[in-house]
């Protein structure tokens, strides 16, 4: 059994839907689990809706209700016969999650009041609406398939935006679940499943979602709980490559890279995973697959466990707005419980830390640009002193044991040698070595930095 996962962009429209089945039926004597994204951008219409309705303009809320189930009704004429009855089941089932949206929303302008459970049943909507049509549409072109709620297995605590798996049970109820969805109440199994990605609930079936890029999670956890062969994220680009293409010229794909790196590069900007995609198949050893659903032939990259990859850098990541807090101690002897008084303030206001760089008596700390920070700062100023530094970015070299390559840093700091860097952080486990420069600098460093380590001379 494998899991193929295929994001918004892979499922964008009909002939991105038709590439994505040609793609399962290869993959048929596997018998996948397919896990899919709402259709590219309408998640971010779905948030849209929210804020409409929380304000109660429930005119413009309706009208993009709307525009989704024409959009889904139009896709759904690409990939389904007008005569075959599946094409009329799909537009059903497409105008009865658009109606229940509707209602919900009508529901939150009388009661002008937007809760979490709410907005975690408006965002879903967009998986339900794909994978209701999709499986009609593998269905309409005879591959036999089954329709699976991931809010039965994928469970998780009382965030209603942000839930927490709960990985035992999920381990405990799936493969009866799943067993039970392949054979329906039919004797011939499903040549494949349907699920949703991002969608889960509480084990009473109350609404929650796994947060932005929660699919691959889902693919993930549905690896781990029926110890998957494989686990293929579909997506746009050919793989991880050494620098996301859309910023760095000439970059390379990655045959492989390693738990570890994958999970480094995730952390630190690379947008083709989700970070905490890595962490139930590493418990498994399963292998990760990244392929471009545009270029189903291509090798893609294989995320495998750390002993099979060799030494050396990998890629270069990215975080483009990060704010620099540069918090000094007001008592510069004996500050004993300074970093812990520091430290217990950001775990209070739920800020998380990117990168550190600290001595007894100042701390360097970088953080996402998007943060709230003001009570933070009121915070610290009762025992430090506090500046703020804006307009900068996070550029981050990972690979496997880099501090083991004596000429490394010689290489990186001769080709930023005109570069003002703010702050330098190595990574405790050797596989990544951060570094703070201004934004508008950017682009042409990361340009310069990756010729140099993956071309192995100077960019001139």
């Amino acid at each position: 059994m494998i899991i193929m996962k295929f994001g918004g962009t892979s499922v964008a429209d009909a002939e991105a839907i038709l590439r994505m089945m040609s793609i399962v039926e290869e993959k048929l004597n596997k018998q996948p689990i397919i896990v899919v994204s709402a259709l590219s951008k309408v998640t971010d219409t779905l948030y849209k809706i929210c804020d409409y309705a929380e304000r109660c303009e429930s005119i413009e809320a309706l009208m993009l209700v709307e525009h989704l189930r024409e959009r889904h009704k139009h896709v759904a004429d690409g990939l389904i016969a007008a005569n075959n009855p599946l094409h009329t089941s799909a537009c059903q089932k497409i105008d009865e999650l658009c109606n229940q949206l509707k209602k919900l929303v009508e529901v939150i302008c009388d009661l002008e009041e937007l809760s979490d459970r709410s907005r975690a049943r408006i965002i879903a909507t967009g998986e339900y609406l794909s994978s209701n049509l999709i499986a009609f549409a593998l269905n309409a072109h005879h591959i036999h398939t089954h329709l699976l709620d991931a809010r039965k297995i994928v469970l998780t605590d009382t965030n209603h935006l942000k839930g927490e798996p709960d990985l035992p049970r999920i381990s405990e109820i799936a493969p009866k679940i799943i067993q039970q969805a392949l054979y329906g109440m039919e004797q011939q199994p499903a040549q494949a499943l349907i699920t949703q990605g991002f969608v889960s609930a509480t084990e009473s079936g109350i609404p929650t979602v796994l947060g932005r890029g929660g699919s691959d999670y889902t693919a993930a956890i549905l690896g781990m709980a029926v110890q998957a062969e494989n686990i293929e994220i579909w997506t746009d680009v050919d793989g991880i490559h050494t620098a996301d293409p859309r910023q760095v010229k000439n970059t390379l794909s990655l045959p492989e890279v390693s738990f570890e790196e994958a999970a480094e590069m995730a952390h630190f900007g690379a947008k083709v995973l989700h970070p905490s995609t890595i962490e139930p198949a590493v418990g498994q050893n399963i292998p990760i697959t990244v392929l471009n659903s545009q270029n189903p032939s291509g090798p893609g990259t294989r995320i495998l466990p750390n002993s099979s990859i060799p030494t050396g850098v990998k890629s270069l990541s990215c975080k483009e707005h990060i704010l620099v807090i540069n918090i000094f101690s007001t008592r510069k002897i004996n500050a004993s419980g300074f970093l812990s008084r520091i430290f217990e303030l950001f775990s209070d206001h739920h800020l998380p830390i990117d990168l550190i760089s600290t001595s007894e008596a100042n701390v360097s700390i970088t953080l996402s640009a998007e943060a709230n920070i003001d009570r933070l700062l009121e915070d610290l100023a009762t025992f430090a002193m506090v500046f703020v530094e804006t307009n900068k970015s996070q550029l981050s070299i990972v690979g496997k044991e880099m501090a083991l390559m004596p000429d490394l840093h010689t290489r990186i700091f001769q080709t930023l040698a005109q570069e003002k860097i703010y702050m330098i952080s190595q990574g405790a486990g050797l596989n990544n070595l951060s570094l703070v420069i201004d934004r508008d600098r950017l682009n042409p460093v990361m340009n310069q930095l990756h010729h140099t380590l993956f071309y192995h001379e100077p960019c001139h």
